[in-house]
Order: structure tokens, then C-alpha cells, then sequence
């Protein structure tokens, strides 16, 4: 038998596929549910559901099930910090947090108490060593690819880390589950905001904030005011729908100045720019930039790669200058980099070159 490896169980299917993987390849498998949510009755039923179909799963694999409760954990680094960011105007990446501070270190940490050496998720995307270091690749399949949101990963993690589903298609795990008898092998995949199902973030806010989210002005680029905004927390740039503003021509959320308590509107040539400043910036590929590099950045999840060069301005500070211009740099968004298909690091975007 190998290590003890503890799964990341979700009770979707690429994670009980990732069981499946370790045991046949004769690790010391346990499946392992974090309970992340308090409060919400709808959340806390989602949670119930997923721990019964990855019970279930746990049962038929004849591995053991534990739960752990990093619902403290869950609020403080990833709701509060959500919260936070959108009342400063930013639109936060909470699934980037969560992965830092919860479906890693956490969860390592408690696994470790569990007497595991790794700990294992469905992530698609690959990890390799290469001579002394760890390195993050893109999945092989490239339309589930998850290393964008893996850029905070220290060397630490990594070597104590598996993701089996990089080396395979969507389809190839759904055929695996189905072919093994797994009844989450049709499962739908979440596409959402884990603690916001019903994707309407503003309201969510302000059911937190017990309705106190403060409305203010729509202005233009010069400070005219053009109209009442329901609260910052509603908008981030690029926005063009539910805008609730006739200008007579398309309108689209340029800026949002929290000190102000305004959303700034303009036409969609506004949204466009070349350059930004990142923080909290992490590398995989090296500990430091020492010098400027060329490099493939993707400014969000869904966004493709552009050619782009980063210039060290500190540790932990980058700026990232593009070859052509992007649309709807974004303050809170995740800035990531990439040479071919390896991740060299990423940060958060703070500020916008204009």
C-alpha cells in the first residue's frame, strides 16, 4: 500500500472519480467532506444533499467518510473577504480565496491530522516535479482546464497535493464513473457562486448587511451626475445589462468609486485598457521576478490568453503591460500567467493603468 491520501469529496463526479483513480493505483484512500456553510437554510441543504451523494459514493469505493467543519475558516477568509471587496468597489474572485485559504491550507492541515501525507481534489489541472520544484500545467483537456484559480499554491502545497483528473476529458470521467456504477456519473457540474445560488450577489449582500447597502449616483467620466444607483454592490466594470439608466445609447459601468459611493458610466471603448498593477502576487514557476518576462495573462476565468509582459515593481507587486488591449480590466479580478502550458504565477488586479 502507498501514502494515505485524503479526497476532497464534493459528491460530484470528478471527485469521486479522483477516489477511484488513487485507490486503483493502490493508495491508502479516505474521503473527506468539508462543511463550509452556516446559516443559510438553502446552503446547509445543498451541503446535506452533496454529503449524502458523496457518502454514498465513499460506501460503494469501501473507503472511510469523515467530515470536517471549516465553516469559521469559510466565513472569515472568503464570505467577509466577498463582502468586503464589493463595498470598495472591486468584484472579488471567492473561489481563488477559497483555494487558498480553505480546499488547501485548511483542509491540508486537517488532513494531516488524519494521518494523511497528501490530500487529493477533482481539479483539472496537473501537477509535475521538475528537479527540486513543483510546477502547475494546464489539464490535457483544455475546456475544463482549472489552474487559474490554482496560482496561489505554494511549493508546500503542492508537494503534498494530487489532481488525477488533469490526465483526462470530462467525458473520459463521466465514462469512468458511469462504467464503475457511480449514480453521480450524469451529475450536473456547479457553475455558480457556491454560497450565492441564485447568482444575485447584490442581494445577497444586502440581506447580510440587513439592507443597509446605501444607493448613490451614476455619473459620466467628467462627474455629471446621470442618475440614482441601487449600491455599489450590484455593478463591476463592463457591466452593460441591469444598469436600470436610459442614455439613449449602450451604457456600461467604466469605474465604481467607493469613496464617492458612484458608479461611473460610459461608452465601451472606455473599457478598454493596457495596463495594471497586481498585488499579492504568487509564483509557481520561480520564488522571484527578478526581471521583465513575456508571458500569456488571463485577466479572468473565462477569458483567453493575451501576450503580455510582466515588470517586477516589488516581492509581491507586478506590473502587467499587454500587447493588445483588454476588455474590462477588472479591480479584485485575478490576473494569471502562463508560459505555454505552464502556470508561472498570478495576482490580484489592483489598479488600472489609464
Amino acid at each position: 500500500m502507498k501514502e494515505k491520501v485524503a479526497v476532497g469529496m464534493s459528491g460530484g463526479v470528478d471527485s469521486s472519480v479522483t477516489a477511484y483513480l488513487l485507490k486503483e493505483k493502490g493508495y491508502d484512500v479516505i474521503g473527506v467532506q468539508m462543511k463550509l456553510f452556516q446559516g443559510n437554510p438553502l446552503n446547509k441543504e445543498r451541503e446535506s444533499l452533496a454529503e449524502r451523494d458523496a457518502k454514498k459514493v465513499a460506501d460503494s469505493l469501501q473507503i472511510p467518510f469523515y467530515t470536517i467543519d471549516l465553516t469559521k475558516n469559510f466565513k472569515k477568509y472568503v464570505i467577509d473577504y466577498f463582502i468586503y471587496e464589493y463595498s470598495k468597489g472591486r468584484t472579488p474572485n471567492p473561489c481563488v480565496i477559497c483555494n487558498k485559504h480553505i480546499k488547501f491550507d485548511a483542509f491540508l492541515n486537517e488532513c494531516q491530522k488524519l494521518g494523511a501525507k497528501y490530500i487529493a481534489t477533482g481539479h483539472y489541472s496537473r501537477i509535475e516535479k521538475v528537479e527540486d520544484r513543483y510546477l502547475v500545467r494546464k489539464a490535457v483537456d483544455p475546456k475544463k482546464d482549472q489552474s487559474y484559480v490554482l496560482y496561489n499554491l505554494t511549493q508546500n502545497t503542492l508537494e503534498h497535493t494530487l489532481m488525477p483528473c488533469g490526465e483526462y476529458s470530462k467525458d473520459e470521467i463521466r465514462e469512468i464513473a458511469k462504467k464503475i456504477g457511480l449514480e453521480v456519473h450524469n451529475k450536473k457540474d456547479s457553475e455558480d457562486i457556491c454560497f450565492i445560488p441564485d447568482k444575485n450577489h447584490g442581494a445577497f449582500i444586502s440581506k447580510i448587511n440587513n439592507n443597509k447597502v446605501k444607493t448613490g449616483n451614476f455619473v459620466d467620466k467628467y462627474g455629471n451626475v446621470l442618475g440614482k444607483h441601487k449600491g455599489i454592490v450590484y455593478y463591476t466594470i463592463g457591466q452593460r445589462k441591469g444598469l436600470g439608466i436610459a442614455l439613449g445609447k449602450p451604457a456600461y459601468v467604466i469605474d465604481i468609486i467607493s469613496e464617492k459611493n458612484q458608479v461611473v458610466i460610459g461608452e465601451e471603448e472606455d473599457i478598454f485598457k493596457k495596463e495594471l498593477i497586481a498585488k499579492d502576487v504568487n509564483y509557481i514557476l520561480f520564488d522571484k521576478l527578478k526581471s521583465p518576462i513575456k508571458v500569456e495573462a488571463k485577466i479572468r476565468y473565462s477569458a483567453l490568453p493575451s501576450e503580455a509582459t510582466l515588470i517586477p515593481i516589488s516581492d509581491n507587486e507586478v506590473k502587467v503591460v499587454f500587447k493588445d488591449k483588454q476588455r474590462a480590466l477588472t479591480k479584485g479580478q485575478s490576473v494569471v500567467f502562463y508560459i505555454e502550458d505552464i502556470l508561472v504565477g498570478g495576482g490580484i488586479i489592483d489598479k488600472i493603468i489609464y
